[in-house]
């Protein structure tokens, strides 16, 4: 089975952690200095804080699957999607042993694919990640910061 994976970056994980465990009325399976996760069922959720992004904010959005026959299943899927596909292979990231490809959504939002096989005792250091895994970096993207931009109007 097939899990919705949400990765925000935040700016002070304490109190992050404090929000999110209320909003989920759950403490994080994972908790590290600069990192939290909640693996959560109801609704079926990866749901992940870091300090690691470059601003706060969403990060990325990703499918985390079970085993290889669903991997293999969505990277047909993002490959009929269109788009760049990034393979990036075996990789640790997020304390985390994982098989993974990541594509941009039409909206400029980074998506991962991935497989976890185990625990990382480091957090990784990103390299092989696609060029714009932080939504934040789409200059166009709607509800993006806007350097020196004066809103006309809303957009989102």
């Amino acid at each position: 089975m097939k899990r919705l994976h949400v990765h925000v970056s935040v700016e002070d994980i304490t109190h992050s952690i404090g929000f999110y465990s209320a909003l989920f009325a759950s403490k994080p399976t994972v908790v590290k200095p600069d990192y939290a996760k909640w693996m959560l069922e109801d609704p079926r959720v990866n749901f992940a804080i870091s300090t690691r992004g470059r601003q706060p904010g969403l990060d990325h959005l990703g499918i985390q699957v079970e085993n290889t026959d669903e991997l293999h299943e969505v990277y047909e899927r993002l490959r009929q999607a269109g788009g760049n596909v990034i393979e990036q292979g075996q990789t640790a990231c997020c304390y985390a042993k994982s098989e993974k490809s990541w594509i941009d959504d039409p909206a400029g939002i980074p998506w991962e694919t991935f497989h976890t096989t185990g625990e990382s005792t480091t957090y990784g250091d990103g390299s092989g990640e696609n060029r714009a895994r932080v939504a934040h970096e789409k200059q166009g993207a709607c509800c993006a910061p806007q350097a020196a931009a004066k809103p006309t109007s809303a957009c989102c």
